[in-house]
């Protein structure tokens, strides 16, 4: 069953296990998945694109490979003739609020990290929109707020590709209880 049949299923994204949850625990790794997801991009590229070393680079890419959330892309001639290998972001999808505990004390700050690292990237002109906001939420508000926004971020990404030429947004979406 692909990802979108047990989404339709469920009603919900499938789960992430202890050890996708690792995987997505960096910022450089949701870094480079966004990347992946725009472009078939080699080790190299995404080494000098993300300010890195190779080798650094290319152990995150190993981890990303081995849960399945990149995979290799048809090797290719490059511009001065030497055969690259790219990679592509496989677009699946996972549910992050099953077991962020599994991740460690920074995983859950992870999705955070790397948005504000991709911002930054962009700069200030970059900026679409913004909404910061405190409301008082029952557990049953909560849960209808965060299901409505996922069924608009859903229906939006589930037809990505049919906009693939059009320019290419970022986002995230945080809901979290304030501190008493």
């Amino acid at each position: 069953m692909t990802d979108a049949e047990q989404t339709s299923a469920a009603g919900k994204k499938p789960a992430a296990s202890a050890r996708e949850i690792k995987a997505l625990a960096h910022p450089l790794r949701l870094r480079i998945l966004r990347l992946c997801g725009l472009h078939e991009l080699t080790n190299k590229q995404l080494a000098d694109r993300l300010d890195q070393d190779p080798g650094t680079m290319l152990y995150h890419v190993r981890q990303l490979l081995s849960t399945g959330f990149l995979e290799p892309a048809e090797v290719r001639t490059g511009r001065s003739g030497a055969l690259e290998k790219p990679y592509r972001s496989t677009g699946r999808s996972w549910n992050l609020d099953t077991a962020l505990r599994e991740a460690g004390p920074d995983g859950p700050l992870a999705p955070i990290e790397a948005f504000r690292e991709e911002l930054t990237d962009a700069g200030p002109d970059a900026l679409a929109s913004l909404s910061r906001f405190v409301l008082h939420l029952s557990e049953g508000d909560a849960e209808d707020l965060i299901s409505r926004i996922e069924a608009v971020l859903n229906e939006y990404t589930d037809s990505d590709r049919q906009r693939s030429d059009q320019p290419a947004y970022g986002g995230i979406f945080v809901l979290h209880r304030s501190p008493d």
